[in-house]
């Protein structure tokens, strides 16, 4: 099934967006966090949203995870690991699928870390973003997974029951969870990926060096420019116009990854902004 849109991120803006496209009926993937916003959750007090006087983040994400309950959309919690543009739309692989869309919708929050050194020139050469597509290719091996947030911690699991040993590095502040007996909880963090065709090794911040076949990254979302190739950045920002449109012809933007300022009200808007471009965009191609 080839859909008329995808949307990638479940924060205001994903929910602002995908909530025009269901009141005008139309059939998309929502992909994102089915708790929504973890940005939102963690405010403490949210005092410049119109109609909801100073709320708790943790109340207002509740209001905006019933409401989406309430219109029936439903969110895809796998991650995005690639979006291809076919010239004629779009291919989002999502795991081991392949799901295909007229138009895109890129709502992934702020780049909030930068990627490790090493990490873009060595993408598909050791590097990956999904364990669950490439894991097979490291059985009986030693890998490296750095976990982003803990609702990912079960990719470690998966990769322990096919390689050899799991250096497994945290990168979210709660506890790790009990692990097989092959995994490794690292206290030092990542500092660089090294190889040359392939990975080789990590450097850890302390300096020291630990032999790896590969390296799996498991974050929130795919920096843009490794997530859709070709897509015109400005700085660590996607760059839109005031339509939300992309340099890629079908594909939009919203919210914190078009740049600041970092504020749910414009995150909205511009989710609404870019659901009714869509809107314009697809009726286009029925003229065609």
């Amino acid at each position: 099934m080839k859909y008329d849109c995808i949307i990638i991120g479940s924060g205001p803006a994903g929910l602002s967006a995908a909530l025009n496209l269901k009141l005008h009926n139309k059939e998309f993937l929502w992909f994102g966090q089915k708790d929504m916003s973890r940005k939102v959750r963690i405010s403490e007090k949210i005092a410049n949203y119109p109609g909801v006087p100073m709320v708790t983040g943790e109340e207002l994400n509740g209001i905006f995870l019933k409401q989406a309950e309430e219109m029936g959309i439903e969110i895809n919690d796998q991650i995005v690991t690639q979006v291809s543009f076919t010239g004629k739309g779009f291919m989002a692989l999502a795991g081991n699928d392949i799901f295909e869309s007229k138009a895109m919708i890129l709502a992934t929050g702020a780049a909030n870390a930068k990627g490790f050194p090493g990490e873009d020139e060595l993408l598909g050469r050791g590097v990956s973003y999904c364990a669950t597509c490439d894991g097979f290719l490291y059985k009986g091996k030693t890998v490296a997974a750095f976990i982003g947030d803990k609702n990912y911690e079960h990719e470690v699991n998966y990769l322990a029951g096919l390689a050899s040993r799991v250096y497994y590095f945290k990168g979210f502040k709660d506890e790790a969870s009990e692990m097989p007996e092959n995994v490794e909880l690292q206290d030092r963090p990542i500092k660089e990926i090294k190889g040359g065709l392939k990975v080789g090794s990590l450097i850890r911040t302390d300096g020291t060096e630990i032999p790896v076949d590969g390296v799996f990254i498991l974050r929130n979302s795919v920096a843009p420019a490794n997530l859709l190739h070709g897509l015109e950045l400005d700085g660590p920002h996607i760059k839109v116009d005031r339509q939300c449109r992309t340099n890629i012809k079908g594909c939009f933007a919203c919210g914190d990854c078009t740049g600041r300022p970092y504020q749910i009200t414009k995150a909205v808007g511009e989710g609404n902004v870019a659901a009714h471009e869509v809107l314009d965009y697809l009726a286009e191609l029925d003229k065609e």
